[in-house]
């Protein structure tokens, strides 16, 4: 099976399992390895160790008053003949003597044995101890599966002058560092295989811990749909890591619920705009010949009757009054469903507005800005239609009971224009709120609901926005932005 297959909780529980493995094998590669290091080190410090105490001991026979003989190379064997044997057993290690030459002089060894002193040594040997500034050679080897080292330093006199070659040969002797190890090794295995088994433990429940989110979020994105409302996701105590998931899961839910109303209120806004269309064409055809026949029937019907006229002009007037009512409700859908065309008119915005609020009688219309000149691409005529549109809603929003004030301010920010159109009318209703740029809603008991569609399909033309702010009983901001260029 290949791991790219497994779950996640099994992953996490072989990674958890594999670490713990690693680290025991790491940790003993390490023990062992620092192990090698000090037992080299140990050996190289003791056979040190010896040699100096050999030296001094044998110093102390050389310079001794029991010495005498004169101190000399050639004297060597003569000065050693029974001490040597005294110090190698004090010592516990065996001791050669070799002249400058490198020819053996005396050893504590007898020459039949096995591990008897070599009569002359190697240049190999000489030309390190003579030339090197320690006049010091350690040589290391191995013999029979056993590690051997000997040194080889000079023999002073009182002088300091070098009077023979001391060597020492040693043998690396492991027994207590290895069972030392392995005891070391063996403990690290127990403690090792109690660590394992509660990481298994501890894998299974963190496993289980950290999937038992992630099943919770991928249940709840499997049901996610674009057609209804769905779900925030409730997850508690869990990691940083799994609650940014989350919170980016509730994030798109709530971005996904205001794409599914606006796709909703565009259907809409599409269906109005076609049933506006055809509205508009098929009232529109009638009216025409409708106009003429009324207007040739009055021409030609019989004046001597003496009460023709007053019927006639009646008949007349309210046919054509109902045929005007007719034209103008094609015209409102036909305005709505036609979109505005995007022109390239370089106007003040100030003077335009001003301009629109001239059609309005009303004393309490007030209207500021922040300067005199701020300069926009817009249509006029759309202009003007979105400002009249906004302030026939803030007049009759006015109840009855209340002194009425609507407010129109021109202002910019960064590079966009901002008109607001305040009233403290009556306000809107909460459930009313998501309704407010609907085709076909509207709160009075005349119109066809229109008006603010109108605006918003003007404004959003332009690149702009339009937004509203509202409390009950305390009046209505709208705020249309849209950019300078």
């Amino acid at each position: 099976m290949k791991l790219k297959k497994l779950s996640l909780r099994i992953r996490i529980f072989l990674a958890m399992i594999l670490l713990v493995l690693l680290a025991s094998i790491l940790i003993s590669a390490v023990a062992i390895y620092q192990y090698s290091e000090e037992r080299q080190e140990y050996h190289e410090g003791r056979l040190k160790r010896k040699e100096e105490n050999i030296q001094t001991h044998l110093k102390r026979v050389l310079n001794g008053r029991q010495n005498s003989w004169e101190v000399k190379t050639e004297n060597i064997p003569l000065i050693f003949k029974e001490e040597i044997y005294s110090v190698a057993d004090i010592h516990k290690l065996q001791i050669n003597l070799y002249d400058l030459e490198g020819v053996l002089l005396i050893s504590s060894k007898a020459t039949l044995q096995n591990n008897a002193a070599p009569k002359c040594l190697k240049a190999e040997v000489l030309n390190p101890i003579s030339n090197t500034a320690p006049h010091r050679f350690v040589d290391k080897h191995k013999e029979n599966g056993e590690t051997f080292q000997s040194s080889y330093t000079y023999l002073t006199d009182q002088r300091s002058k070098p009077v023979a070659i001391l060597n020492l040969p040693y043998l690396e002797k492991d027994d207590f560092l290895a069972k030392e190890l392995q005891e070391f090794l063996k403990r690290i295995a127990y403690a090792y295989m109690f660590i394992l088994l509660m990481a298994i433990g501890i894998a299974f429940l963190l496993s289980k811990y950290i999937t038992k989110s992630l099943k919770t979020i991928s249940d709840k994105i499997n049901t996610t749909r674009l057609e209804k409302r769905n779900e925030k996701i409730e997850v508690n105590d869990t990691s940083e890591e799994i609650s940014t998931l989350v919170n980016s899961y509730n994030s798109m839910i709530d971005e996904l619920e205001e794409s599914a109303v606006q796709l909703a209120r565009s259907e809409r806004e599409q269906a109005w705009r076609e049933m506006a269309k055809q509205v508009a064409h098929e009232i529109k055809n009638p009216l025409t010949p409708m106009r003429l026949t009324v207007q040739n029937f009055q021409r030609k019907f019989d004046s001597n009757d003496e009460n023709i006229h007053s019927k006639l002009n009646e008949y007349s007037k309210t046919l054509i009054q109902q045929i005007d009512t007719m034209s103008s409700i094609a015209s409102a859908f036909s305005n709505f469903a036609k979109m505005p065309a995007q022109q390239s008119e370089t106007l003040n915005v100030v003077k335009i507005v001003k301009l629109a609020l001239d059609i309005f009688n009303e004393d309490y219309i007030f209207f500021t800005a922040e300067s005199e000149k701020i300069v926009a691409k817009f249509d006029r005529t759309q202009l003007i239609r979105v400002l009249t549109n906004l302030v026939k809603n803030g007049i009759q929003a006015m109840p009855e009971n209340q002194t009425p004030r609507i407010v129109i301010n021109v202002g910019t920010k960064d590079n966009n224009v901002i008109v607001t159109v305040a009233d403290n009318g009556m306000g809107i209703l909460e459930e009313n709120k998501d309704k407010v740029f609907e085709p076909k809603f509207t709160t009075k008991t005349s119109g066809m609901g229109l008006g603010l569609a109108m605006v918003k399909n003007i404004v959003e033309t332009y690149d702009g926005t339009i937004t509203f702010k509202s409390e009950k009983y305390r009046g209505t901001t709208f705020t249309v932005t849209f950019p300078k260029e």
